[in-house]
């Protein structure tokens, strides 16, 4: 059982029609997502427009952002999703979005006191993060 569901995911990712499942996500992801679904996913996890732009262009820098067109490589759809995911499981765990932002951008001790937001940038670091996040959801220490 999945309690991140692709679902989950997807809307953070803002994307029409949602996914029923992890191989329909997948599939998109590796097509590749609309430039929309970055935005989204950075405008959840940031409320102030510069952090939101550093976040973005920390993901696809600004030359090739204006290069794109309507869809983003498969490699940047990657770097989308599984910045949507780690933000769609904290806020299932700490069942808030404002509790969600303030972990991840919180200096964490178990991440030798950096932010899960930027430990979350390489995929191990992400399952670094959604690692501590389980552990606070199921109660063991974290």
């Amino acid at each position: 059982m999945n309690l991140v569901t692709p679902e989950r995911i997807a809307a953070v990712l803002d994307l029409a029609p949602l996914p029923h499942s992890f191989a329909e996500l997948d599939e998109r992801v590796s097509r590749g997502l609309p430039k929309s679904a970055l935005k989204a996913s950075v405008s959840h996890i940031h409320e102030r427009t510069d952090d939101r732009r550093e976040l973005l262009h920390g993901i696809v820098p600004v030359a090739t952002w204006k290069r794109r067109r309507d869809c983003l490589s498969p490699e940047e759809s990657g770097k989308a999703e599984r910045l949507a995911r780690v933000f769609a499981t904290a806020a299932y765990v700490w069942d808030s979005e404002d509790r969600a932002r303030a972990f991840l951008t919180t200096p964490h001790p178990m991440l030798q006191d950096r932010k899960p937001l930027d430990v979350s940038m390489t995929e191990i670091g992400a399952r670094r993060v959604e690692e501590i996040l389980w552990r606070l959801h199921y109660g063991i220490a974290a």
